[in-house]
């Protein structure tokens, strides 16, 4: 294109400024070729004229399109030139705050002086296994590239990190390294990984400092090497430093610190394994207070030096070497406060003896501080004849001091380096390794000195080995792909190389200069000048002589002269040196100790010196200089570069002042010069810069062809006529194999071009829209008028209407407001006359009545007053004498609680209170009888009295009348007469007193009566209105609870099963690991020869991690948290303890149950030890033994009936006591119904008595006849009567055992009984205790309450004993259950033993005839015999594939197996039902362990399960019982509770269950990410961007010929088909879901994390298509009715972001939107993902930095964690819930192919 094309108006471009380095413009004016003048237009708004010259002023450079601007990679740019590199660092910087930035094969970092959550771990998983171009730049995704890289390729590979000081280059290798430590981690325990992390803050610690640049600034440069095992797990690691700057110990500029260790110990001085060091603070010391801040914002020196004493521990560095190197380093503070003071000649100077500081240095190193003392001062000449001491003056003896303290420190950090690589070491044999290089950057100061000088020559040779790799790298690339190159013209700068190292050269020059005894550094710059004055690379300063000036590929430095030859040589005296050599410290020695041999590690446990000094050279002749030392180090770490692949990382500091996101251009550009990326964008810009696929350009720039072209198949063909017609230069694009290759702005054009081709369009679609809104307004509003006149007119007419009917109401309104006037007037004069005389009236009457209630009330007060006084009285007498007898009783409880907790400590005690219960129980009979004896008998003595008192009252009577009879005084009668008419008189007046009385009396309760009524029915409404309120509030806080309840409930079991789960999960892990362990030990034992292994190796060496389990113990997790699940909170929990004391009951039980065997098997076999002695009398004594076991059953039911009758008695002398009519009744009636039961029970046990003799009978009748066979047919020798008795003793104690054990059975139950009895007489007596206490209460409530009261009691009583009866009456309906289950069970055996017994008479026909029969009456059973079970596990598990059973029931084996637990449990053999077990399980972790494929997992997932509940299913738990079918509940396990196994089961489901996620996660992981993000479900919605260097195939692993791109519809159909696995296996509905639910979660944040990472898939349309793929992902799951799995749940984050791609982002009302609809995302992710959006084409807008702002302070009321990603590895806690079968096991059959012959069917 010509210069007219380009510079054209509205054209954007760069034109150079003072201050901002670039300034963007725009072309007002279109450029014609050959003027003078651009027209332009700033950004801020002037015009400009800028000045065109051919030679002197260039036009200016273009600039990107918009679409370009932030881009991840710099290459992608179409324009490559400095403006256009610094605009995009900082745009990327200061708007997307995105401090990385590939620049091709180069990683630029700025440092964003702020701590960013981008470095979790999170974070290295996501970058881990991706390809470099595939994500956002960052220092993870370079680490990950060298790892891949020296995996695939076998080549060893280099982490190059550079830039100048404060830049971050020590942070970016640590974080590199961190990144090997987490991927590469070592397989063993060695946390060699560890180590390498450890080695930093103890580097940091001895080898950074603050600077002005840099509070934590490296002062030396390192490469580590990480070694890496055939695995590639870290197995050791290296380091190598370089140029340490010894200067800083003894000098410092201002606001600068010295190394952080000195500051380190002078904070932790107080410390007491520091006391030793006599530090103070460090503001003491000279070495440390220079520049006058000892302090750094921020940062604890105290809590720095515990992280560094940890690494040292971690690192193998015991205590006591590390106080050996902090006295050293101590020593090194006190030698710099040693004063020197001068003599008055200015030619000598001494050193105090009494220097508080020399004593403390000479203490610390063990050194005599006379010897110290004098060679400070003084130093020796050595001459070809004599020897002569020479005095120092006090400059010459402190740079002396100060030399020796450089010396010191150095040797000690190499020493602490040396260790460190002995610590990091392996044995082992390196495979490959991976360096990491953090060196200094290109430094030019004020004043640059040597070490200035060092730096930046070691920059110039790796600028040198980067532009030579980057060369290599863009010709590599041109050759691949077919296209004719021609050589690039690159910056070469081995010139300059040669100035500095070649021969005569300025180190040359330096190192010959500090030869000559009394050379100078003015000598030496002379020197230069006239062998280098006319070098292109050297200049002379004009306005010096000391200096010179070296032009580097950065910049010109200028470097003085002073003070080279002194760093240079490094000069240190010997005999300071010879001093520390024989220091009494074993350290300090072998820090000086000649290294002749080899490592002064491996000498430093013993000193050899000379007895007496030998002569030698002078030490300036063998000892090389500083510069030949770094140069040689720089030759060998250059080899070591050149033999590695090299990754870049280029580290830019945005500002001087710290500041977090600042970014200052001048500094920028500089640091961009100096470390090589503009090289990088020359190089690259020089040739085809810009890139593109076939593919992708013909996504992008479709619009550009015509239809027909795009008809075409051939793309390719397609993309090469387009190009051809739009760009006529043939020279601006090449054709290669996979990709277009351009020049630079070649692709801007195209965009160019683009844009115009939609920007037409669009002018075509608005003129089009614009013209059809105008039409449809016009239309509107012509409706609308013609609509308004019709309205119009119709409302006035209805106006008028509504006058006319207005007129006619307020005439008929006026006539009846005057007639209503009237009424009220009048009715209102009438009302007054009526309550006038209503409340006179009543005021009369209420004047009595309160005169009758002052004189009731005060009788009433005086009655209460004096009623409270007595009580009160009365209250202080008891009160008083209660506290007297609490206090007598206390005491004497005490005293007998004492004794008590003595008498229980022992089992005695116990037996004693067993023993005497019964007797307490007749003495509380008897006891009972003697009262009512004596009742009675005080009876009868009162009824005697009573009669004696009433004889003799009647014959005192009649003595009475015949004295009065006998009397006739005529004056006392008539004046008893008159007396008695008084009498009379007085008695009829106070009659009719009380007859008035009492009519008043009458009257007034009258009325009270009618009033209290009316009040009873307020009070009855206002209660009903108060219960119903009530009541409601009641079911809503109980509701409302019970939700809460039931919420934390779940909450809290979701959280136990992650905790257990995850527990299981690194339990598997560890047997994992420990089964690894054992193969390597294994390995490495491994001998050859032939091994024999012992014949129980199989049992011993068991897969099994579990011990032999007790079929009779009782516990299952998972089945107590079904029962919660499935019966609610509180009823689960009375439920739970039921089963902890059954499960008690059961386990005791069980012990007895094993002595009992133990004593049948001595008795076997003492029998069978007595056999030959007693022959003629075993019948007889089974007879004699039969006998005896009769009559104590017969004495044993004659106690329990015994018993029986005494409890009766007790009943009834309690129910005789209780005076409750109502307790009475309820107690016959609970009475009644036991009494029933224990009928019932006792008719069933004689049932089962009758049943077991027949049982015993029969067998011995068949066993009878079955031996008289065999003996007759065998001739045996035995006789016969000894095996008849054998037989008859066999069945006598089968007998005897059943009788035993049925009485033991009844005695406990009696026991039980009479213990609940007792019980029950307790809670009767606090019964009556309770009513007689509620009596004296309701005595003293008002009526009204006492009415309230009654009927609570009422309810609650009848509530109380509703609960008892129906608690009663289940109890009896299990029991009897249980007797009629048990009875049918031997019934079906006796029918069983007589069929058996009528069968085997038919010898030849037997088996055959009991074969049919058995396939009749098949019980869901298969018996196999014990040899048989290897075989059994053999072709059912290790085996068996799921491809074998297809065609038959889902979970086959599990059902096969269940039904041959089931037959060992039927015949009670333990031994075969753990074997059997066991070995399935360990069978099943074999399979699973040798198969890792979803088929496999999924299949014995399935089986496992089933065979769980399997065992909970025929378990005869009730709780697992209520969906069975009758048939199914006789199929239950008889004898054995497998609980311990349904545990172990449960276990290794979720085992299982954990494997199968990981085998599906596996599988889809790939798939997600191009499904997801990059396949385009909805065709030509997607842009195409242009990409950089980062997208080439260089860069990728295009090793492998699969599809590298899945669409939405593979990950489907892997979605289906794993669902359908299960589903054919007939895995459980919900374990399914579960599984699905887990696999969308990892589909979310896989999706997720990488939309977070990656910006060209931050755009509306990825939103668009990432909202479709969803919603295809939630139809997938409604077709296949798993939308209830909560699996859609998961999707929620990434919808919303999909949504966040495609809302609008201007207002404060958009932004308000946003918060509210992201409330799945965080605000780091929502913040994330609008720093990444990026418009794909020029009519998107960008989202400003304000509305991100904005967004940020609207979120700030979230308290969001600080977690950028979410953790793919995230698993739910899975519940595996009890389904049980409909299958019936009598139906099943087993195919023929499987080889289950030898099963036989029972």
């Amino acid at each position: 294109m010509s210069v007219n094309e380009l510079y054209t108006t509205y054209t954007r471009v760069w034109i150079p400024d003072e201050e901002h380095i670039w300034k963007a413009a725009e072309i007002t004016r279109d450029y014609k070729q050959g003027e003078s003048v651009l027209y332009l237009k700033l950004e801020d708004g002037p015009l400009l004229e800028y000045p065109v010259g051919p030679k002197s002023n260039p036009l200016p450079f273009l600039r990107n399109p918009d679409i370009l601007v932030g881009e991840n990679d710099l290459t992608a740019l179409s324009y490559l030139h400095e403006p256009a590199v610094l605009h995009n660092l900082r745009v990327r910087f200061l708007e997307s705050n995105h401090i990385y930035t590939y620049c091709g094969i180069v990683l630029v970092a700025i440092n964003p002086y702020e701590n960013l959550q981008i470095y979790g771990e999170e974070v290295i998983n996501a970058y881990s296994g991706q390809n470099m171009g595939d994500m956002d730049p960052h220092i993870f995704a370079v680490a990950e590239e060298a790892y891949k890289q020296m995996a695939r390729d076998e080549r060893n590979q280099s982490i190059i990190v550079s830039g100048e000081s404060g830049a971050g280059k020590t942070v970016s290798a640590k974080y590199a390294m961190r990144f090997f430590a987490t991927v590469g981690g070592s397989s063993n325990d060695s946390n060699v990984e560890e180590k390498v992390l450890a080695s930093s803050p103890i580097m940091e610690a001895i080898g950074n400092a603050k600077t002005t640049r840099n509070d934590n600034s490296s002062r030396f440069g390192k490469y580590i090497e990480i070694g890496f095992s055939q695995n590639y797990h870290i197995i050791g690691a290296n380091m190598r430093t370089y140029l340490l700057e010894k200067s800083r110990v003894v000098f410092q500029a201002e606001e600068e610190r010295n190394y952080h260790i000195f500051y380190q110990l002078c904070a932790s001085a107080s410390l007491s394994e520091l006391q030793d060091l006599s530090l103070t603070s460090a503001q003491d010391f000279a070495y440390t207070s220079m520049g006058e801040n000892i302090f750094i914002e921020g940062v604890s020196d105290a809590d720095d030096l515990t992280k560094t004493r940890q690494a040292f521990r971690l690192l193998g560095i015991k205590d006591a070497s590390q106080n050996g190197i902090f006295k050293v380093l101590a020593s090194i503070l006190h030698l710099g406060n040693i004063e020197i003071y001068s003599e008055r000649d200015g030619e000598s100077c001494h050193v105090s003896s009494d220097d508080v500081h020399l004593k403390h240095f000479c203490r610390l190193l063990g050194l005599e501080p006379p010897q110290m003392e004098h060679w400070l001062c003084h130093r020796k000449l050595v001459t070809t004849s004599e020897t002569y001491i020479k005095n120092m003056s006090s400059k010459q003896a402190t740079n002396a001091r100060n030399a020796l303290a450089k010396h010191i420190y150095a040797r000690m950090f190499d020493w602490i380096v040396a260790h460190i690589n002995v610590a990091l070491h392996t044995t082992s044999k390196q495979h490959s390794f991976i360096g990491v290089l953090d060196i200094y950057g290109f430094e030019t100061f004020e004043v640059n000195s040597f070490e200035q000088f060092c730096i930046n020559y070691a920059n110039e040779k790796l600028q040198q080995q980067f532009n030579s790799h980057v060369f290599k790298l863009e010709q590599e690339e041109y050759m691949k792909e077919q296209i004719p190159w021609t050589l690039i013209d690159f910056y070469d700068n081995q010139p300059c190389i040669d100035l500095i190292e070649a021969r005569l050269g300025v180190l040359d020059l330096l190192d010959e200069e500090c030869k000559v005894p009394k050379g100078t550094d003015q000598n030496w710059a002379q020197k230069l000048y006239k062998r280098h004055g006319s070098s292109a690379h050297f200049q002379k300063p004009r306005m010096s002589n000391t200096s010179f000036i070296i032009n580097h590929f950065a910049d010109d430095v200028a470097y003085e002269c002073d003070g080279f030859l002194e760093k240079n040589r490094d000069t240190v005296y010997d005999e300071q040196i010879n001093i520390l050599k024989a220091s009494q410290v074993e350290l300090v020695a072998d820090l000086f100790s000649d290294k002749d041999g080899g490592s002064s590690l491996k000498t430093s446990k013993v000193n050899v010196r000379a007895a007496k000094s030998a002569p030698k050279a002078s030490n300036k002749e063998n000892r090389k200089t500083v510069g030949l030392q770094f140069r040689s180090s720089l030759h060998l770490l250059m080899e070591t570069l050149n033999a590695t692949t090299p990754h870049y990382v280029r580290c830019i500091k945005p500002n001087d002042f710290k500041e977090a996101f600042s970014f200052d251009s001048r500094r920028a550009v500089q640091q961009l010069r100096a470390c090589g990326v503009l090289e990088t964008i020359r190089i690259s810009a020089a040739g085809y810069p810009s890139r593109w696929t076939y593919g992708d350009f013909f996504s992008r720039y479709r619009v550009l062809m015509h239809k027909s072209d795009m008809l075409c198949a051939d793309k390719k063909l397609v993309c090469k006529k387009l190009l051809e017609t739009l760009i006529k230069d043939k020279d601006m694009f090449q054709f290669g194999k996979t990709k277009i290759f351009f020049r630079a702005g070649q692709v801007a054009y195209l965009e160019k071009l683009r844009a115009d081709k939609f920007r037409a369009a669009c002018i075509m679609i608005q003129k089009t829209v614009r013209g059809w809104l105008h039409r449809v307004r016009y239309q509107k509003i012509r409706k609308s008028a013609i609509l308004l006149q019709r309205y119009g007119r119709g409302y006035l007419a209805r106006r008028y209407a509504e006058y006319l009917r207005l007129t006619r109401a307020a005439m008929v309104c006026q006539k009846n407001y005057r007639m209503v006037r009237e009424r009220r007037a009048y009715l209102t004069v009438r009302n007054a006359a009526v309550v006038i005389q209503a409340f006179t009236r009543g005021m009369f009457t209420r004047k009595i009545y309160n005169q009758l209630m002052l004189h009731y009330k005060a009788t009433i007060i005086q009655r209460n007053v004096r009623g409270w006084l007595q009580r009160t009285k009365y209250r202080r007498m008891r009160h008083a004498a209660i506290v007297l007898q609490c206090a007598v009783r206390r005491a004497r409880a005490q005293r007998l609680y004492k004794k008590l907790k003595k008498e229980a400590g022992s089992g005695e005690r116990l037996k004693k209170l067993d023993a005497g219960m019964e007797n307490k129980i007749v003495q509380l009979q008897r006891k009972i009888d003697d009262k009512g004896k004596e009742y009675r008998a005080q009876n009868e003595q009162l009824l005697q009295t009573n009669t004696n008192l009433g004889s003799e009252l009647s014959r005192l009577q009649k003595q009475l009348q015949q004295i009065n009879s006998s009397q006739s005084d005529t004056t006392e009668l008539s004046a008893l007469q008159a007396e008695l008419e008084r009498l009379r008189a007085e008695l009829a007046e106070a009659q009719e007193q009380k007859s008035k009385i009492v009519e008043d009396h009458r009257v007034e309760k009258l009325d009270l009566t009618e009033r209290l009524a009316e009040l009873v029915e307020e009070n009855s409404l206002l209660k009903s209105e108060k219960e119903e309120l009530n009541l409601k509030i009641r079911q809503q806080s109980s509701r409302a609870a019970e939700d809460v309840g039931n919420a934390l409930l779940r909450a809290e079991m979701d959280a136990e099963r992650r905790r257990y789960q995850n527990l299981l999960k690194e339990y598997s892990r560890m047997e994992q690991r420990y089964e690894n362990l054992k193969e390597e030990v294994s390995l490495t034992k491994f001998q050859p020869g032939h091994h024999r292994s012992l014949s129980n190796q199989s049992s011993q060496g068991s897969d099994s991690n579990y011990t032999s389990i007790s079929t009779s113990e009782v516990g299952d997790s998972e089945d107590a948290i079904q029962l919660v699940d499935e019966m609610g909170v509180d009823k689960a929990a009375m439920d739970i303890s039921v089963f902890i004391k059954l499960q008690k009951r059961v386990r005791e039980l069980e012990h007895e149950r094993k002595q009992l065997q133990a004593n049948v098997d001595k008795m076997e076999e003492l029998a069978r030890q007595q056999g030959s002695v007693v022959k003629s009398s075993s019948v007889e004594q089974q007879a004699a033994d039969m006998a005896y076991n009769n009559l104590k059953r017969q004495e044993l039911e004659s106690e329990n009936k015994k018993l029986k009758n005494d409890l009766n008695e007790l009943h009834r002398s309690v129910a005789d006591r209780d005076s409750s009519d109502e307790l009475q009744s309820s107690y016959n009636l609970l009475l009644s119904q036991f009494r029933a039961a224990n009928e019932e029970l006792d008719a069933r046990k004689e049932e089962v008595l009758i049943l077991r003799t027949q049982i015993v009978t029969a067998v011995e009748q068949q066993e009878k006849k079955q031996l008289e066979g065999d003996n007759l047919a065998e001739d045996s020798s035995l006789p016969a009567d000894k095996d008849e008795a054998l037989r008859a003793y066999q069945g006598l104690r089968e007998s005897k055992k059943l009788l035993e054990a049925q009485l033991q059975s009844q005695n406990r139950q009696h026991g039980d009984e009479l213990e609940a009895l007792h019980t029950q007489i307790e809670l009767l007596k606090d019964d009556i205790e309770k009513k007689q206490e509620k009596l004296n209460y309701t005595t003293s409530l008002s009526p009204e309450a006492l009415l309230e009261y009654s009927v609570q009691l009422e309810i609650t009583r009848l509530t109380d004993d509703n609960l008892d009866l129906k608690e009663l009456v289940e109890k009896l309906e299990k029991n009897e259950r249980k007797l009629k289950k048990q009875l049918r069970i031997y019934m079906k055996k006796v029918q069983e033993l007589e069929v058996s017994r009528s069968s085997r008479a038919k010898a030849d026909l037997g088996r055959q005839v009991t074969l049919q029969r058995k396939e009749k009456d098949f019980e869901g059973m298969f018996e196999y015999c014990k040899e048989d079970e290897a075989l059994l596990i053999k072709l059912l598990i290790t085996d068996m594939r799921p491809d074998d059973v297809s065609g038959t029931v889902p979970c086959l084996p599990a059902y096969v197996l269940f039904m041959c637990v089931r037959h060992a449990d039927y015949i009670n053999d333990d031994n075969k039902v753990e074997a059997l077990l066991t070995a399935s399980i360990n069978a099943i972790k074999r399979v699973l362990k040798r198969n890792d494929d979803f088929d496999t997992t999924s299949f014995w997932l399935a089986n496992t399960s089933r065979l769980l509940h399997c065992l909970k299913q025929y378990s005869g738990d009730e709780a697992f019982m209520v969906h069975n079918t009758a048939k199914q509940n006789e199929h239950s396990l008889k004898n054995f509770d497998l609980a311990e196994y349904r545990q172990v089961l449960s276990d290794l489901s979720i085992q299982i269950y954990q494997q199968l996620i990981r085998v599906a996660e596996s599988v889809i992981q790939p798939m997600i990410v191009s499904a997801m993000l990059e396949s385009e479900s909805i065709p030509s919605l997607a842009g195409v961007k242009p990409m950089g260097y980062r997208n080439r195939s260089s860069s990728m692993d295009t090793d492998g010929d699969g599809p590298s791109s899945y669409t939405l519809q593979a990950l489907i159909r892997q979605l289906g088909q794993f669902h359908t696995i299960m589903r054919d296996h007939g895995l459980d509905p919900e374990i399914a879901g579960q599984v699905v639910r887990q696999l969308f979660h990892c589909i979310n944040a896989v999706t997720l994390n990488n939309l977070l990472l990656r910006k060209d898939v931050c755009s509306w349309s990825t939103g668009m298509q990432l909202r479709y793929n969803t919603s295809q992902m939630e139809e997938w799951l409604r077709a296949n009715n798993l939308y209830q799995s909560q699996a859609a749940a998961t999707l929620q984050p990434i919808i919303q972001a999909a949504q966040l791609l495609q809302v609008k982002k201007k207002t404060s009302q958009d932004a308000d939107a946003i918060c509210s609809l992201c409330t799945s995302l965080n605000s780091q992710q929502i913040v994330k993902i609008l720093n990444l959006y990026t418009p794909l084409n020029e009519f998107e807008e960008r989202v400003t930095v304000s509305f991100i702002r904005n967004i940020q302070s609207c979120l700030q009321e979230r308290n969001d964690p600080p977690q950028l990603l979410l953790d793919t590895k995230q698993t739910f806690p899975v519940l595996l819930p009890y389904a049980p079968s409909a299958l019936s096991l009598e139906t099943l059959h087993i195919p023929n192919s499987l080889g289950l012959d030898f099963l036989i069917r029972v």
